[in-house]
């Protein structure tokens, strides 16, 4: 039942159509340098790692702060490879957060670790420190020379947290706890390409950083494609032959790896991309200020929650995530005006069926918990218009009059 039919104001009269992303007005951008690129990509018949690829690891690691640049088929498979690569499988432990998207927990749980939901700040909706720091002192110990949960038997091997909305988690704690037990870091940056904290990139502060170009992430591909990075060579070098079946040379396989190549027409197209991505998120930031304007304006802002974007740090708003009260019946009414929006995300990973074999349950996670029940992310894309991003917050004052 949509917010109307049970009282609220009415829709405003001016109705208009805002997408949640408008991906064709970005492609008319970029399109004329893309063809002719494109068009040499198909003719050369070079499909597979090719001078694209090459030239995007390169750009992507200068641009990202990090040494190597290893292109892969997705933003899970860059998770999934990087687990691979750190040698992270049975009876090891990955903490990480339960408020994401699958993928995070669900590449733990295929290379057959055991994935820790601990939970998240309220504030920014990463992996609270605090809570990280609670379970290593209170729930395990150092034995045999590295980080066991007293509960499972399990060795802690590495901390996997999200910079989740295109915000990075607060590193430096994290970063401390891992040196002090020996723990693998790895950073879930498929939200967070350009993002910054304390003036580091995403995808540099960790031993490897995954990234997603999934058509819909700031910097998005044609399909599917991702990226890891890592500032160790020996590292670098173990991903790339992993991604290639653990073949190195060719039919010859010291691992056992996958088949996670990055597609070269799907490089062609970041490469194109990639110069744009400053300004597009440069219009991202600019029309999360005009919300927070424009919500003020409209003396909303005691109602709803706007993001918090930590001081000094870079949030490149990948979206631009909002707490709201009867946040259901909120989406409800924005769809029947015609605006989209989206739940990101509506069960915590804790809760997930498919991980009740974790023992979890409702209360574990508080923060995430409420999260999951308040959160709604709204149209932030870099073409959206003044006019639209009003008619926007016109639309929710005209919910909550």
């Amino acid at each position: 039942m949509s917010a109307t039919s049970k009282g609220a104001a009415k829709v405003p009269a001016a109705r208009m159509q805002v997408p949640l992303l408008d991906l064709k007005a970005q492609y008319l951008d970029f399109k004329a340098e893309l063809l002719p690129l494109l068009e040499s990509v198909y003719e050369s018949q070079h499909f597979i790692l090719g001078k694209e690829v090459t030239a995007l690891e390169a750009a992507i690691a200068r641009y990202t702060g990090s040494a190597y640049g290893i292109g892969v088929s997705s933003g899970t498979d860059a998770l999934l490879l990087a687990l691979m690569a750190l040698d992270i499988g049975a009876g090891d432990e990955v903490i990480t957060s339960p408020y994401t998207f699958f993928a995070t927990g669900g590449t733990i749980a295929r290379v057959g670790a055991r994935p820790v939901f601990l939970d998240i700040d309220p504030r920014t909706f990463n992996l609270s420190p605090a809570a990280v720091e609670r379970f290593v002192a209170e729930e395990c110990e150092a034995r045999q020379g590295g980080l066991v949960n007293r509960a499972t038997g399990g060795k802690v091997k590495a901390l996997m947290p999200v910079h989740l909305y295109g915000q990075c988690a607060e590193m430096q704690p994290l970063i401390t706890l891992a040196r002090a037990h020996g723990l693998k870091l790895i950073e879930d940056a498929a939200q967070a390409i350009g993002s910054e904290y304390r003036g580091k990139r995403a995808g540099s502060l960790g031993d490897i950083g995954c990234f997603s170009f999934f058509p819909s992430k700031n910097l998005g591909a044609f399909g599917d494609a991702g990226l890891c990075t890592a500032n160790d060579a020996a590292l670098a070098e173990r991903m790339r032959v992993l991604r290639v079946h653990g073949g190195k040379p060719k039919y010859y396989h010291a691992l056992i790896g996958g088949n996670f190549r990055i597609d070269e027409v799907q490089a062609a197209v970041l490469n194109v991309k990639l110069p744009h991505l400053d300004r597009w998120t440069d219009g991202r930031q600019k029309n999360a200020a005009r919300y927070a304007e424009r919500f003020a304006a409209a003396s909303l802002t005691g109602t709803v929650t706007l993001p918090h974007a930590m001081p000094g740090d870079r949030h490149i708003y990948n979206q631009f995530v909002i707490r709201a009260p009867k946040r259901d019946l909120l989406k409800q009414y924005l769809a029947d005006a015609g605006v989209g929006s989206e739940i990101y995300y509506p069960v915590p990973l804790h809760l997930q069926a498919c991980f009740g074999y974790l023992g979890g349950k409702a209360g574990d996670c508080p923060e995430s918990e409420r999260a999951a029940a308040e959160t709604l992310a709204l149209p932030v894309y870099a073409e959206l218009a003044p006019a639209q991003l009003e008619y926007v917050v016109d639309v929710i004052r005209a919910f909550y009059a």
